[in-house]
């Protein structure tokens, strides 16, 4: 998102102040001087604008939303106020009415960067296959052309989601880390004076870092985690910039650490003096790239190691991230060009598990979920986005060759619902073949995957959290190894499982293998109780394994560090 700047004199000078303040992370502050600049100017599109954007970073959704719309009633004209209201509507979750607000502004601007760069995931979200693919194509162009201006629009993580080159990919990485480092490099010094001393034989100090730690993927995935740290070697502290939602996912990760401190009040510099007068010696960026990340505390380097895990599926590409930590499966040898971190491998999966995690007591009935009496049920409920063309014309193919089965789909976006049964009905299958779940809390979630047969992953990006949480729920699931970190993840887990046949080789044999299950009972109720047995005995959804090879990774890092020597794949 971009700041708006419009207008004279007193009321743009808060405005500006409210930039500035925004720019350093002082968000409170921030909304404090564009308010003021509010009650000098009531219709001053830029602060309106601008603190709707504030409150929405702060997840204040509702005033946010309602202060951007009357941004642009103020200034219908303005592209850039549009494309900060479609742009917070995106990521309020609020798919089709963001995609308006977008193409309003490329029909004010057809050129205008930000809206036609961000235009691109919405389109994913709802499944408008012929715009994503349009306009990643005409990135395609610019970076064949030389053009580079382009890359520091480009969100990281998008860049993940699309068929670009992994040149352009690390170009975009490479670019965002180096406004980062241009800009908080120069305070790394005052960093370093701030750190106290380290003592030869002293409990390894880790700070998590995240805005995620509540009823989210992070959350679920990490709530058991913090509790299983060996206190006798290591202190886990978590630094929380993101909303208290009162959840149980929040409390537990709260309880397991030697400490819990909210930063969302700091200023960015006031946050990385405080994690280096802590004293941490690594600093774990649970966030990387994803949204809402705080990259610019890691750029001060407040800790001597800084490592990235679990949020972010590729490189960070930046002077501030040291190690990467991940699996052979999901980053092999081949693979490792493409990453400017030195690799920690964890000997199994590199993702973390709550063996903890409830499932619902009840199965619903399968009316209760628009399922039919009868038939086999494939299902995926990983986000639309990770739905493209090529995976859905794979999952028609499964359908019209298995009489009566239905594909069970996670999906909010009720354009990307109409867009997915106008594809369904172009390959030939009824549309109502195609049933749409609504979101459920998340141990009711769990449960209703007992009415699935089989769950079927995405190409473009596999489920992550999605895929364990069907594993977790008993739901065998398919998926092929692709050709980076994000395309591997299922691939991961199911060889943590000792699945390894539900890997395939390629996009062929995902079909042959998703087929050939659908017409043998037999075979998919022998997969059901090996993954039964695997679920309670093997290492994907043992907690406290995982952290004690995670431990160890964190030893070598820091054994290492003391030792002098640079960070170094291990």
């Amino acid at each position: 998102m971009h700041a708006v700047s419009r207008h004279t004199p007193a009321a743009a000078r808060l405005n500006e102040e409210g930039i500035r303040s925004w720019h350093a992370g002082e968000l409170s502050a921030a909304e404090e001087f564009f308010r003021r600049a509010l009650q000098a100017r009531p219709r001053y599109a830029a602060a309106c604008s601008n603190l709707g954007m504030v409150l929405a970073e702060q997840r204040q959704f509702g005033e946010g939303l309602d202060l951007l719309t009357r941004a642009v009633e103020i200034d219908a004209g303005h592209a850039g106020a549009r494309v900060n209201l479609a742009n917070t509507l995106a990521y309020d979750g609020q798919i089709d009415a963001a995609l308006t607000h977008y193409e309003a502004a490329l029909r004010l601007e057809p050129e205008n960067a930000a809206a036609r760069i961000n235009f691109i995931k919405p389109c994913m979200d709802a499944c408008r296959w012929d715009d994503a693919e349009a306009e990643t194509a005409r990135l395609s162009g610019l970076h064949r052309g030389g053009m580079t201006e382009w890359t520091s629009q480009v969100l990281p993580f998008v860049s993940l989601l699309l068929p670009l080159p992994a040149s352009m990919q690390i170009a975009v990485a490479r670019s965002h880390s180096a406004m980062l480092t241009a800009r908080y490099a120069p305070l790394r010094a005052r960093m370093r004076a701030l750190r106290p001393p380290d003592r030869a034989g002293a409990k390894i100090r880790i700070a998590y870092l995240s805005g995620d730690f509540r009823n989210n993927a992070v959350g679920h995935q990490t709530a058991g985690m913090f509790g299983c740290h060996d206190r006798g070697r290591f202190e886990a502290h978590a630094y929380s910039w993101g909303h208290d939602d009162g959840s149980e996912w929040r409390r537990r990760i709260a309880a397991g650490c030697e400490r819990f401190v909210d930063i969302r009040g700091e200023s960015f510099e006031q946050s990385a003096a405080r994690i280096a007068r802590d004293g941490m010696h690594i600093l774990v960026n649970l966030s990387g790239y994803g949204g809402g990340n705080r990259n610019e505390i890691f750029a001060m380097r407040p800790a001597p190691l800084q490592v990235q895990w679990l949020g972010y599926p590729g490189t960070m590409a930046a002077d501030f991230i040291d190690y990467v930590v991940a699996d052979a499966m999901v980053l092999p040898a081949s693979m490792q060009s493409g990453f400017t971190e030195a690799i920690a491998r964890l000997p199994h999966c590199y993702q973390v598990n709550d063996d903890r995690q409830p499932i619902a007591a009840a199965t619903p009935a399968r009316a209760d979920c628009g399922l039919p009496d009868r038939g086999f049920v494939f299902c995926s409920f990983n986000q639309s986005y990770k739905v493209d063309r090529a995976v859905f014309a794979c999952w028609m193919r499964l359908l019209a060759a298995v009489p009566g089965s239905v594909l069970w789909l996670l999906v909010t976006s009720q354009g990307g619902r109409a867009n997915l049964r106008a594809a369904a009905a172009a390959a030939g299958v009824a549309p109502e073949r195609i049933v749409f779940a609504t979101p459920l809390p998340k141990a009711e979630h769990l449960a209703r995957h007992g009415l699935a047969d089989l769950f079927l992953d995405t190409w473009r990006v596999n489920g992550g959290t999605t895929a364990s949480d069907a594993l977790w729920a008993g739901l065998p699931l398919v998926s092929f190894a692709g050709q980076g970190f994000g395309t591997r993840v299922a691939a991961s887990l199911l060889k943590c499982l000792g699945l390894d046949e539900l890997i395939a080789a390629d996009r062929q044999d995902y079909e042959r293998i998703a087929l050939a299950l659908a017409r043998d009972p037999a075979a998919l109720g022998g997969l059901r109780k090996r993954l039964s047995h695997a679920r309670t005995t093997g290492t994907l959804f043992n907690t406290a394994g995982f952290v004690h090879d995670f431990e160890a990774l964190l030893e070598t890092m820091m054994r290492r560090h003391r030792e002098g020597l640079p960070p170094a794949s291990c």
